[in-house]
């Protein structure tokens, strides 16, 4: 299954000149992404992590133009929570939006289908991603970059330390335009989008995104 699946919404979404959003979740642990690295010759290198399951939960958002929006709280997404991302989104980018994500349930949540009765479905359209695809949302690729890159054998201490260097990491990949592009040209989505996405985005440059938007 390819990108073709989603060439009916996404043409769509052209012709309306709505701004695609790939949407995700993903969770950022204290305990490090553990990378091949250089060291002495006979000196393996150690990381000294704390074992725990403590961790940032993250919701982001990727456009074809390689603009990432980004919210994190301890607790996991819920619906509530993830209707202040959509808010978050329709504040930043101006004019109709397409969210494309996956069919979790915090998706479906009643607290989300309400937010999309009440107004919100003027400008914002949500479209599920077939089922078991994680290679159709370029998401995917901005949380193995920041992991495995960004973060790659970075220990923290605790939680207000991880959140110091994911505002760092986060910082330096929205400047990495090609690499962000690249997470959704590697899902096989054609120029189309981008050059689109490029014209719409014009019109919003002059919105400074916040550095660092937390959710409530």
């Amino acid at each position: 299954m390819g990108a073709g699946a989603l060439a009916g919404p996404s043409s769509k979404a052209l012709s309306e000149r709505r701004t695609i959003v790939w949407v995700d979740e993903s969770g950022f642990y204290l305990i490090p992404a553990v990378v091949r690295t250089y060291a002495p010759r006979g000196e393996t290198p150690i990381l000294r992590a704390p074992l725990t399951r403590d961790h940032w939960s993250v919701i982001g958002g990727l456009t074809a133009a390689g603009r990432l929006l980004l919210q994190l709280q301890e607790q996991a997404f819920r619906g509530p929570g993830v209707v202040r991302f959509l808010q978050h989104l329709l504040r930043q980018i101006p004019g109709k939006l397409l969210v494309i994500w996956d069919g979790a349930p915090i998706h479906r949540a009643q607290v989300v289908q309400d937010f999309l009765a009440a107004g919100a479905a003027a400008r914002l359209q949500l479209e599920p991603l077939p089922g078991y695809a994680p290679e159709l949302n370029p998401a995917e690729g901005v949380w193995r970059y920041l992991k495995h890159v960004e973060l790659r054998n970075v220990c923290c201490d605790d939680l207000p330390e991880l959140r110091g260097e994911l505002r760092l990491a986060v910082k330096r990949l929205r400047h990495k335009h090609d690499v962000l592009r690249g997470c959704v040209a590697q899902c096989g989505y054609g120029a189309s989008e981008a050059s689109q996405a490029d014209s719409l985005d014009s019109a919003s440059r002059h919105y400074r995104l916040p550095e660092w938007p937390d959710a409530a």
